[in-house]
């Protein structure tokens, strides 16, 4: 028979201390908590290292703002040159405003010329606006999650991440909304974050 009388579990058991003291163990303890006592934990606590953010919590969240206003702006124009992309290179075709129809002479205020026939003649190319503009925006919303990622010092791949939300359809607006939620959760979960400078 052994010297270990079963104990009820409504009776909080004996616990024998390296001292040789018996006491009874609180009802949430556990090995963790007798290894390192509360005064120890609350000092590592205290040592950890605050996250650091590359600039004060202004400064990110106007970063953030623009990122924000560029991804958008980004995205639809993205959505714009895809659309021209395909109404040229499927079907031959660009956008013009105000050009004039070479048949009939009158003016045309938005209109189809095709590519081979240039049946309109003068006029703004809109097609073609819509590639520049893109491709210097383009520019402009890189700037904005270079701003945004190294003010928040993310690592590299998130950057890459962002960059590619401007070449890929739809992709802007979904990590835009993505960045902004995640970047509000790590302004709220270390509001006295030190600054990296």
């Amino acid at each position: 028979m052994s010297d270990h009388t079963p104990q009820s579990d409504s009776q909080p058991r004996p616990v024998r201390r390296t001292d040789g003291v018996r006491v009874t163990a609180p009802e949430d303890a556990s090995p963790e908590r007798a290894t390192v006592p509360d005064s120890v934990r609350a000092k590592a606590a205290a040592l950890k290292p605050r996250r650091r953010f590359g600039g004060t919590e202004a400064q990110i969240r106007g970063a953030l703002t623009f990122y924000k206003v560029c991804a958008w702006i980004s995205g639809t124009f993205l959505l714009l040159l895809v659309a021209e992309m395909i109404t040229r290179y499927g079907f031959g075709y660009d956008l013009i405003a105000g050009g004039t129809d070479k048949a009939t002479g009158q003016s045309v205020a938005l209109g189809w010329q095709d590519l081979e026939l240039e049946n309109l003649a003068g006029g703004v190319n809109i097609s073609t606006w819509i590639l520049i503009i893109h491709g210097w925006f383009y520019v402009i919303y890189l700037l904005s999650c270079l701003r945004v990622w190294s003010l928040m010092r993310w690592p590299f791949a998130q950057l890459v991440v962002m960059a590619l939300g401007g070449v890929v359809p739809f992709l802007s607006f979904i990590v835009e909304r993505k960045i902004h939620r995640s970047t509000e959760a790590e302004l709220v979960a270390n509001p006295r974050a030190a600054r990296r400078y």
